[in-house]
């Protein structure tokens, strides 16, 4: 009788979880839409920095969303923060790669940014590369994965249910080039995860900054950055952060200055 009970406490408290889960995210979501359809109204009676203050509340509660950090990216372009604008724009095109109004504004903010840096020149197939892995998130890349596998799987069951030998040959090439796809797809997923968790890129937040040969503020001067200007993250030092622009060129630059996209 005593374990009856322990299984019914259980159920219960399994079953109370679940409802309080459950109706904490529908009132999360609900408040979540309410703030976005307030901010939204600020920005059209143009109190941008209303709707700013609101969006920034709803990164620290732990929401993120394309629409949060395009809206945001948005509103700090019409108080002159060329810099924030870039970063969220960047951040709304890390979730969503094909936006096209993200990268409509992403490249008009970039029009009013001081720096102009010419990368170093690529291979094309690198080039190619590059712009096949970037067309999804970690999240694209691993549904398009599992769905050419599914496809990979139903050509294997079928291979042995058709009759004739045309269709089988059909099939076992239909394979082949499925396999090929498939491998291909892997490859470029196992190189996002990679890319997501060791490569980091930032933006300079700040009017100007002198980055320096290393870090300390008593060392030489490197170069001169401008506000907007997007760098890779390559290593951190106390309050230090090594970075890397497109052209090679590097140095060290004070955390305060870059934020993480």
């Amino acid at each position: 009788m005593f374990k009856n009970r322990r299984r019914y406490y259980g159920w219960f408290l399994s079953v109370f979880l679940i409802i309080f889960v459950s109706v904490s995210s529908i009132t999360f979501a609900q408040k979540v839409d309410e703030k976005m359809k307030n901010a939204g109204q600020y920005y059209r009676n143009d109190v941008y920095d209303k709707a700013i203050n609101i969006y920034e509340q709803l990164i620290k509660s732990g929401y993120e969303g394309k629409s949060l950090f395009y809206n945001l990216g948005n509103s700090y372009y019409r108080v002159g923060k060329v810099g924030y604008a870039i970063l969220n724009y960047e951040k709304a095109l890390k979730i969503s790669p094909n936006d096209e109004d993200v990268k409509h504004n992403l490249a008009f903010a970039r029009l009013s940014t001081v720096d102009r840096i010419q990368p170093l020149p690529e291979f094309f197939l690198f080039q190619w590369w590059e712009t096949l892995l970037a067309s999804y998130t970690v999240n694209g890349w691993t549904y398009l994965t599992y769905l050419i596998y599914i496809i990979l799987l139903s050509l294997f069951v079928g291979y042995f249910f058709v009759q004739t030998i045309s269709q089988q040959k059909f099939i076992l090439f239909s394979g082949l080039t499925v396999l090929i796809i498939l491998a291909l797809s892997v490859s470029l997923l196992i190189v996002k995860v990679n890319r997501e968790t060791t490569q980091h890129s930032g933006v300079v937040i700040t009017q100007s900054v002198t980055v320096k040969n290393s870090p300390d503020q008593k060392s030489s001067d490197a170069f001169v950055i401008h506000e907007g200007l997007k760098i890779k993250l390559e290593d951190k030092l106390d309050q230090w952060i090594k970075i890397r622009l497109a052209d090679g060129k590097v140095g060290w630059v004070e955390n305060d200055s870059v934020e993480k996209i």
